[in-house]
């Protein structure tokens, strides 16, 4: 177990250099710890927010962390160190003066209250942010979770159901991320990491103005867009169950207080309960339904700096979908597993715990609430009574800390025989992330599904989708057999057709003239099986997928607008597609940082993919 709590001030400035990055058994393989690492800076300065994150060198970091840890070895400096941090933000223009000052105090007292002992030495903290060739960072030391010495049963391959087998019909939510404050009119292009609201101001004469149900920029969305998908969703329908997979708040991450995120979680809780009636809604956290944001503390922190004030409320919300066994590890670590029908189970799990953006984890990043270890337990039982199981959650895996992402696989490939779907969101987009056996890395044996957000940001139209699931009869697999997407096109939402509705909303501006259809429709943009001329979609279809992509371009380039829910302005190639695919490969962490496409005949390359704040 490795145990280090970080000083405040190294955490302090972190959480400000974070502002957007907030837009790792038994017979277990020899993890490698000499892979070259990718840098803090490398990854979070992909999130093109109109942040300078290279302003940030190895000899002023070195200095700035310097003079803080001395600063807090002192309870009378915060207030000034808390000062000094804001007052580095916006020298180093990281942010505009009021989103530095905002995010600073926001984060102040939970990083120096849980952080203050020190331990991290300025090398060491500079390693994080800059890089290896400043110092060395080693807090996520490898760990192992524990299998059961019970021999893995005999896998049988996948089967396409025979002709008319009952199917479900699933509705997959994620990443609503509604703003409270989106004005339309307003400027879409401000210097904020989140414009289209009542502070971006008004445009200027080449810049963008807020659309009615969103618009193509750096914006979330009204709580009307919200609603209309959820009235459409219903009329879709008719479903057998919902995932909904968390990110209720907008990104406005400086300014967010706990009463806005528990009002705006049971409104948005309330409105799917009105507009889907009984149907049985299986939630899953998301990163931002905290403030601070991606601030997740593990079972070991208590009082007030817990996360008790939002598991508490969500389990009162979410009290008429879950049982009450549900509703205790909800309360206790935001993780629960319930029975959907005879022969399914679902696992909800709090991805937040393996979140290289949860700062709580630096402190203990071992197994946090001892999560994988029930799964592995919960895993083992279903086993046993041969039922199937779907996992549910918000980050990828392949996007989380490397041991948990190791641990995650190691799992996955144990109970393969059990585990039939994994459904995740958080990177807006429309993909997936393979998992393959670990004697050869060649046989697939799982696939992640990430699904489209509902919200705009970063450019793009509002999604949601729709899984077509084995159904329930006697022997049923459980796969994922197809899956469609819908959208709804803003450029035709927005801008309703001569005789339309002309006054819906006051103008702001004089951009601000919109013709917006009052009843948009949102339609389906593609069927898997049609979109890539597929009969199934088990996990050696998305594999051979992978493998069509790299010998038809035109086939992944489908994929590529596809991918940006049918709102991209120029096409993928070369570097740009090797990444893509290194990240479809990728189910694990360590794999994405250094994929190896030898065996495509290209060579190891470094791929890092962004994670949304």
């Amino acid at each position: 177990m490795r145990f280090a709590p970080i000083p405040c001030a190294v955490v302090l400035l972190c959480c400000v250099l974070l502002l957007c990055s907030i837009p790792l058994g038994t017979s277990f393989p020899v993890q490698d710890e000499g892979k070259p690492g990718i840098t803090f800076l490398e990854e979070v300065g992909r999130l093109r927010v109109g942040f300078n994150w290279r302003n940030l060198t190895c000899p002023v970091c070195k200095v700035l962390f310097t003079i803080l840890d001395v600063a807090l070895l002192s309870d009378v400096n915060e207030e000034r160190v808390a000062w000094a941090v804001g007052e580095a933000c916006i020298r180093l223009h990281l942010a505009e003066e009021r989103v530095c000052r905002q995010i600073t105090e926001l984060f102040r007292d939970d990083f120096i209250r849980a952080l203050q002992q020190s331990l991290l030495w300025p090398s060491e903290a500079c390693a994080l942010l800059v890089g290896r060739s400043c110092g060395r960072f080693d807090i996520y030391a490898p760990w192992n979770v524990t299998l059961p010495r019970i021999p893995k049963p005999p896998v049988t391959p996948p089967a396409p159901p025979k002709p008319g087998a009952p199917q479900s019909r699933v509705l997959f939510l994620t990443d609503i991320h509604w703003d409270q404050d989106y004005a339309v009119g307003s400027s879409a292009d401000c210097k904020d990491p989140l414009c289209c609201r009542n502070e971006s101001g008004s445009p200027s004469w080449n810049q963008r103005a807020a659309g009615f149900w969103g618009s193509y920029s750096k914006c979330d969305l009204p709580l009307r867009t919200v609603e209309n998908m959820l009235e459409n969703a219903a009329r879709t329908g008719p479903w057998d169950w919902v995932y909904w997979t968390g990110d209720i708040p907008a990104h406005n991450i400086w300014s967010q207080t706990r009463k806005q995120q528990l009002s705006e979680l049971t409104v948005v809780t309330r409105l799917i309960h009105s507009h889907l009636g009984n149907l049985k809604v299986y939630p899953a956290i998301g990163n931002h339904e905290s403030t601070p944001v991606n601030s997740f503390p593990p079972p070991f922190v208590h009082g007030n700096r817990s996360s008790r004030w939002l598991y508490d409320t969500m389990a009162e919300e979410w009290a008429p979908w879950l049982p009450e066994q549900a509703l205790k590890t909800l309360r206790h670590g935001g993780f629960y597993t319930v029975e959907v029908q005879p022969g399914l189970r679902v696992v909800s799990l709090n991805m937040n715990f393996c979140a290289r953006e949860n700062y709580w984890l630096m402190v203990n990043s071992t197994d946090p609430a001892n999560q994988l270890q029930w799964l592995i337990h919960i895993l083992q039982a279903s086993e046993e009574k041969g039922e199937k199981v779907h996992i549910i959650g918000h980050i990828p895996p392949g996007l989380c800390l490397s041991s948990w992402s190791w641990n995650y696989y190691h799992i996955i490939n144990r109970y393969e025989g059990t585990i039939t779907g994994q459904f995740f969101g958080h990177t807006h987009m429309d993909e997936f992330q393979m998992f393959y056996d670990e004697a050869t890395m060649t046989r697939a044996v799982g696939v992640a599904f990430i699904a489209p957000s509902i919200t705009t940001y970063v450019n793009l139209n509002p999604g949601y989708r729709v899984y077509l699931v084995d159904g329930n009869y006697k022997g049923s697999s459980r796969f994922v057999l197809d899956h469609e997407t819908y959208i709804l096109n803003l450029t035709e939402a927005n801008r309703q057709p001569e005789g339309g509705v002309s006054s819906l909303l006051p103008t702001t501006s004089q951009h601000a003239i919109f013709h917006p259809d009052p009843n948009p429709k949102w339609t389906l943009l593609y069927r898997a099986s049609e979109a890539y001329g597929v009969s199934s979609l088990f996990p050696s279809d998305w594999d051979g997928l992978i493998r069509t992509f790299l010998q038809d371009d035109r086939v992944f380039q489908r994929f590529w607008y596809l991918r940006h829910k049918g709102h991209v302005s120029e096409p993928c190639i070369d570097a740009c597609k090797t990444t893509v695919v290194c990240f479809l490969r990728s189910g694990r962490y360590d794999e994405l940082e250094q994929c190896d496409l030898l065996e495509f005949g290209g060579d190891m390359v470094s791929a890092v993919r962004k994670t949304l704040c």
